[in-house]
């Protein structure tokens, strides 16, 4: 095997208010590397991770790309978690003419359309559409329909895409959005947000958060006791385990977005392995007890970087590119092609609802059955609970 390894380096958001997915991502990434190295690297040559800390600050993430190409020399450039530290490495990468996958990162290439970037992500050719869809197919579908619609969403870049995607699912299930207010993520009392909302009557309540502000609106909608018959939509932390087991009985008839659960129809080759793995160090490396969400979105990132050097027999950026656009990968999450801006050619959003939790322990969460699949079809393991109840 070569002394030297092949570098492979990134920023994650192992601090700041995205932390407990990044350091999430940063554990499914040394499961990966340390497995890799196990069965001889790639190559010939051991893999190593080049990755820093990005604190959750987008204005960091430029110079961390110029460093680790200029001064450390990496071999590959991957794309961390999320829009805030992938979105900024951007102009670098497309300079650099890099090979570039990103974690997560959502529709972060419709403003660039460069052709060696993808996206780590199930939401689709469409994903603002692709990460709401299931949420207003499943309240179409109810009796009596729902019929208005209250949006609150945080004001940030990742709420844009995703707020879009629900007023075009409302058009297209005939739903009229009634409210709308965004909110500075330096909020800590949402309970006069849930309190507007509570005099518009709204049918639906559709919320676009991040961790820190799920909690809490998510306390207020309780302590309100908000009479509306869906809550829920595209908000980031109810997937955390560790907000799972914070909030507890407070998610039940919650409806929000998932990448992977462990159901039957979603338990792909190696995936219980990776999970098995990962939470037996999660309380030591203090990440996400369980890492549903975003452990197995980050270990098949590197899987598609194993797959695509294996394939070409090279570290050369323009033949990994050209190799992956035509590829199927697979991996932990199942088959994996790409299409259109490097999203996935089809999307696979799972829309959830938490159903008869009745404790805080994390061995409720490890059980399928309180974190119900309602759709697509093809992947259900349950119905929905219908109308919301706090």
């Amino acid at each position: 095997m070569s002394e030297r390894p092949i570098k492979i380096g990134y920023s994650l958001s192992l601090s700041g208010i995205l932390a407990p997915n990044g350091k999430t991502a940063f554990l499914a990434h040394k499961l990966w590397e340390e497995k890799m190295n196990d069965k001889g690297g790639l190559l010939g040559r051991t893999v190593q991770l080049e990755c820093i800390d990005d604190q959750t600050n987008a204005n960091l993430v430029p110079e961390i790309y110029r460093k680790l190409l200029d001064e450390e020399k990496v071999d590959l450039i991957i794309g961390g978690y999320g829009d805030n530290s992938i979105k900024p490495a951007m102009p670098l990468i497309i300079k650099n003419k890099r090979f570039f996958v990103g974690l997560m990162g959502l529709a972060v290439n419709q403003e660039f359309n460069y052709e060696n970037y993808f996206a780590m992500i199930p939401t689709g050719p469409n994903p603002g559409i692709g990460l709401t869809e299931g949420f207003f197919s499943v309240a179409a579908k109810q009796h009596p329909k729902p019929e208005t619609v209250a949006i609150l969403a945080a004001d940030a870049l990742f709420s844009k895409s995703p707020v879009q995607g629900a007023k075009q699912n409302c058009t297209l299930h005939g739903m009229k959005v009634i409210f709308e207010e965004n909110y500075p993520l330096s909020t800590n009392d949402f309970s006069p947000l849930i309190k507007k909302v509570q005099q518009t009557n709204a049918d639906i309540l559709f919320m676009c958060s991040y961790v820190a502000d799920s909690v809490g609106l998510i306390r207020s909608i309780n302590k309100e006791s908000l009479k509306a018959k869906l809550v829920g939509g595209a908000m980031i932390g109810p997937q955390n385990g560790s907000v799972k087991l914070e909030l507890g009985p407070l998610l039940n008839g919650l409806v929000n977005y998932e990448y992977w659960l462990p159901v039957e129809k979603l338990m792909y080759p190696g995936v219980q392995e990776m999970i098995e793995k990962y939470q037996a160090r999660a309380q030591k490396e203090g990440t996400d007890p369980l890492g549903y969400y975003v452990a197995p979105m980050a270990y098949a990132q590197l899987q598609i970087i194993e797959q695509a050097v294996t394939a070409t027999q090279s570290l050369d950026d323009n033949a990994l590119a050209a190799y992956t656009r035509g590829a199927v990968f697979h991996t932990v999450v199942g088959d994996v092609k790409f299409g259109k801006d490097g999203s996935w050619a089809e999307p696979r959003v799972l829309t959830v609802q938490y159903q008869n939790i009745n404790n805080n322990q994390v061995g409720t969460f490890r059980d399928s059955r309180v974190q119900v699949v309602v759709s697509p079809a093809g992947y259900a393991s349950g119905t929905l609970s219908y109308p919301y109840e706090t």
